[in-house]
């Protein structure tokens, strides 16, 4: 079966600046991939591009099939209820019963006449997860789903995507900062940096994984984030310069420009 992502010497450049460099990428059907890298590296781009978002680039980024996106905002339409934020484009007289069943599948099986403004951050996400997958995906693209959820949502949701990911079979391409969500949740995780792809782990553990089972591989990514593992656990503080940049590397910030 064809891989339905195929990217090829793709670049990308906003005026002088480029953002991404010669990119080569395919995921296969099924596939759980995860990108990972700093704020500015061109992560969210690359999504945008092969969403369609973004079509002026130089190379090649094929993408076959049905394609559904999810941000790390739910962007739910406040004047339409759930079930219909849900079925939204469908044009087909059972919507609503094709969203009452991708609300079953995320939990929230009793928020169908439900207004987006009642929801709590997690509920929300559910709602836009159940809105990507309606259709079926083909590939389903995540951009950042839970940076904006605590800390106990965010272990949820990732349970969640892990199920519905081995419902439907998407090929999956996650965005995220986080280390070890890329290695909990993908088959294998691409470290991008300044606009290439600089590393490609393999993770190749049985599921459901636990976070003490990611540990070796964890130290790897880590260093290739440019992130000194023994320096950086240390007790002590670290030289000012130093802390700075492990800080900026692991919460993927920069200091003078916070924004993604």
């Amino acid at each position: 079966m064809a891989s339905p992502v195929n990217v090829r010497g793709l670049s990308k450049a906003f005026g002088a600046r480029t953002v991404l460099r010669d990119v080569d990428l395919e995921i296969a059907p099924g596939e759980f991939v995860a990108l990972l890298g700093r704020s500015g590296c061109g992560k969210s781009t690359l999504l945008r591009v092969l969403a369609g978002l973004d079509r002026e680039i130089t190379g090649e980024a094929r993408v076959s099939g049905t394609v559904s996106i999810a941000f790390q905002q739910p962007r739910l339409l406040p004047w339409r209820k759930v079930w219909r934020n849900i079925s939204l484009g469908l044009h087909r007289p059972d919507g609503r019963e094709v969203a009452l069943k991708a609300l079953d599948e995320v939990r929230l099986p009793d928020h169908a006449d439900a207004w987006p403004l009642t929801l709590s951050g997690g509920e929300a996400q559910r709602v836009s997860l159940a809105r990507a997958l309606v259709r079926e995906p083909d590939v389903l693209l995540l951009d950042e789903p839970f940076g904006a959820l605590d800390a106990l949502t965010r272990l949820a949701m990732h349970h969640l995507v892990e199920d519905l990911w081995a419902r439907h079979r998407p090929a999956v391409l996650l965005v995220t900062h986080d280390v070890d969500e890329a290695l909990l949740l993908a088959d294998r995780v691409l470290v991008l940096d300044e606009g290439r792809i600089v590393a490609t782990h393999h993770v190749g553990l049985p599921r459901p994984r636990r976070r003490a089972s990611v540990v070796e591989q964890r130290t790897r990514v880590l260093a290739d984030l440019g992130v000194d593992v023994d320096t950086a656990a240390q007790p002590k503080v670290p030289h000012p310069a130093r802390r700075d940049r492990v800080h900026h590397r692991l919460l993927g910030h920069r200091a003078a420009h916070p924004s993604r």
